[in-house]
């Protein structure tokens, strides 16, 4: 996204005493809009890792951005609820910025918060915060390519029958192709999962370290895609098993003893950081949680 939301919103858009636009829907979408995409998610949730198709509509972000997890969360989100927003584990990058400050303009009775354990909403890009969810909590999945046999079959009406069918065996063969080229399964992001022991889903372009963490989850998962035109859930307590073979199992990623630069972590999801003199250190992808670290040691 390279611009700011509120920039997207029209010049006479009037304002309400607390600070939200009054000249729109709560929460931006219309009703009927919102009433379509809850019946999508109730389809979804019904059939755990099936992709339900709605009719996307447009928002003040550029698809791609997000349009579609936002999508789910403005039809879900409603006074009291409290919304956090994080891309790629950050919670002030612009892309989570901007779709924080459209619920917070649209949405009067709606808090926001950087806390993984405050919110009721979490809509993120690409992880799953450190911190343990519960059951009172909504994770929502930005999801760019909601299809995970497009690696092995362009034809849109073909993966739906092979989905149907239950028909998985060309994207085994392409993981054992895989083996056989470089001697292990190197599939990272959005690996692919078996949900409920009958479909076969990406779980979003999430890395595998997050994977295990949907397997028999206590909260929900709501995945969009935007331009893709779907939605699809994990429902609580659900089986997402990764695919994988018995003498290749599924695997996360190995940080070889590395540990945050900042907290000192050593077990959570860690990325490289550039560094001004050109060298690099780790440090923990999710912000907040590394943050909170910091505090409880009385690191400044």
């Amino acid at each position: 996204m390279n611009e700011a939301v509120v920039s997207e919103m029209p010049h006479d858009a009037s304002r309400t005493q607390s600070g939200t636009h009054s000249g729109y829907s709560y929460a931006f979408l219309d009703e009927l809009t919102k009433k379509s995409v809850r019946r999508a998610i109730l389809k979804a949730v019904a059939v755990p890792g099936y992709q339900v198709p709605f009719g996307s509509t447009e928002l003040p972000i550029a698809r791609g951005w997000g349009t579609g997890g936002l999508q789910v969360t403005l039809s879900l989100i409603g006074p009291g609820d409290v919304l956090k927003v994080i891309d790629q584990g950050s919670d002030d990058s612009v892309n989570a910025v901007n779709i924080r400050q459209l619920v917070e303009l649209t949405a009067p009775g709606v808090d926001t918060t950087a806390a993984t354990e405050e919110a009721t909403i979490i809509q993120t890009r690409h992880r799953i915060p450190e911190a343990p969810l519960h059951a009172d909590q909504i994770m929502v999945f930005q999801v760019p390519l909601p299809e995970p046999l497009r690696v092995v079959e362009r034809r849109e009406s073909e993966t739906r029958r092979m989905h149907a069918e239950a028909d998985y065996g060309r994207i085994w063969v392409a993981l054992y192709e895989d083996v056989v080229q470089h001697g292990r399964i190197t599939r990272s992001a959005g690996y692919p999962v078996v949900v409920n022991g009958r479909h076969v889903m990406t779980p979003s372009p999430i890395p595998k370290w997050d994977v295990p963490r949907l397997h028999q989850a206590p909260f929900l998962s709501l995945f969009g895609a935007g331009r893709e035109k779907r939605i699809y859930a994990v429902p609580p307590l659900t089986d997402v098993v990764p695919l994988a073979f018995d003498d290749y199992p599924f695997a996360i990623e190995d940080f070889d003893g590395a540990h945050c630069a900042r907290c000192g972590s050593d077990d959570t999801f860690l990325v490289e950081v550039p560094q001004p003199d050109g060298s690099s250190v780790m440090s923990c992808s999710d912000e907040s949680w590394c943050e909170a670290r910091r505090t409880e040691r009385g690191q400044s």
